[in-house]
């Protein structure tokens, strides 16, 4: 089958994302994403263009428009957040963003009445129903096709730097999982989830999907849930592997750092050079080390099986990409990225607002809304 990748101006960005709504007084998870989104239709009575439903009516999906910096779409994003506020302020309901909420349960949770959510669930029974999971979705235009797979592998080198910095998600359903980031390893139980095939060409991939298509797995190519994923109806490349982060610093910090290394790599295929890649058992040892230790991993960095301190990649990364982050008009974003060595990851976080009241989770949760109203430190 053919799979036709839409034009799209190379490096350009979008970013989505998905936001958890919960009781001011008990800090538990409330069922109102009909409410709220009925509350912001458009005058003819029509959806509003940029803030959506997902699958859980807990949760409501903020997607910017296309841009060019990443500035602008975190911009973006903080206006759609302030649009939301004056529906849910007056329900007495606040916003929070972590990859999972620490202490609700699953089975308390109603899922949008949707189709294509129906038939996920009649398939996938208890997993899919366990998809009580918040994360951000960044999008960068690829003007090429014949690009995408080759930036796609290349990308997947740096899984674990994004996935560290991204992680939070230490708690499930009231407990402490010993992850960072427990959410990556609960997404990849969906089928066509988890980490992306890696094929050498385009063709490759439209034989997957037309595979599937054919054996019932799939309705279309939008139902491949990779984190890292084609996105052909936008013309992008997705990286869909982060955690839910509760500031807008942050998404500005990852989504840089997504947007330069996408940007870095495209301009070394312009110059015939391939982006370097990592056997896949090493990218899948690297999603597990990064899921379970955040950044305390050391991870897989070349096909020799070289090891370093994820911490230290980063680092290394943040001086090879600032001259792209020059060009793209996103260094003070980049930049960021410090600001989450200083103060530590969201997983670090919550872990040390437990330790500092009695292990309770709802002091957690009080802590990642005050941090989504007011930023970190608040």
């Amino acid at each position: 089958m053919q799979i036709d990748f839409a034009p799209s101006e190379r490096s350009t960005v979008g970013i989505e994302w998905e936001i958890g709504m919960v009781d001011q007084a008990t800090g538990n998870l409330v069922q109102v994403s009909e409410v709220v989104l009925d509350a912001l239709s458009q005058p003819d009575g029509s959806p509003h263009p940029q803030i959506t439903h997902e699958l859980l009516c807990n949760t409501v999906e903020l997607v910017t428009r296309v841009h060019h910096t990443v500035g602008a779409a975190v911009d973006d994003l903080r206006e759609q957040i302030d649009e939301v506020r004056a529906i849910t302020d007056p329900l007495g309901v606040e916003l929070m963003c972590a990859g999972t909420h620490p202490f609700a349960q699953w089975y308390d949770q109603k899922v949008w009445p949707a189709e294509r959510y129906k038939r996920l669930i009649d398939r996938t029974q208890w997993w899919g129903r366990q998809m009580m999971i918040w994360g951000i979705h960044v999008h960068v235009g690829v003007e090429d096709r014949a690009k995408v797979l080759p930036l796609l592998g290349g990308l997947l080198r740096y899984y674990p730097h994004l996935q560290a910095l991204s992680a939070s998600s230490p708690f499930w359903s009231g407990a402490e999982t010993g992850y960072a980031s427990n959410r990556a390893l609960m997404f990849q139980q969906l089928p066509t989830a988890g980490l992306p095939w890696q094929f050498d060409d385009w063709e490759g991939y439209e034989g997957y999907v037309s595979d599937l298509i054919t054996t019932g797995v799939l309705k279309d190519y939008t139902e491949v849930r990779w984190d890292i994923r084609p996105s052909p109806h936008w013309g992008t490349l997705e990286m869909r592997a982060c955690d839910g982060l509760s500031t807008a610093e942050e998404i500005g910090a990852v989504a840089a750092l997504i947007h330069c290394l996408v940007d870095y790599m495209s301009s070394e295929l312009d110059a015939g050079r391939t982006p370097p890649t990592l056997q896949p058992w090493f990218v899948r040892e690297n999603k597990w080390r990064a899921a379970r230790y955040g950044m305390d991993a050391k991870i897989i960095v070349d096909q020799a099986g070289n090891q370093r301190p994820v911490s230290d990649e980063i680092r290394d990364l943040l001086v090879t990409l600032a001259p792209v982050a020059d060009r793209l008009g996103c260094e003070s974003e980049l930049n960021q990225v410090n600001y989450i060595f200083e103060h530590g990851a969201s997983y670090q976080r919550q872990l040390r607002v437990a330790e500092e009241n009695g292990g309770s989770l709802h002091a957690v949760v009080r802590a990642l809304t005050l941090e989504l109203r007011h930023g970190i430190g608040s």
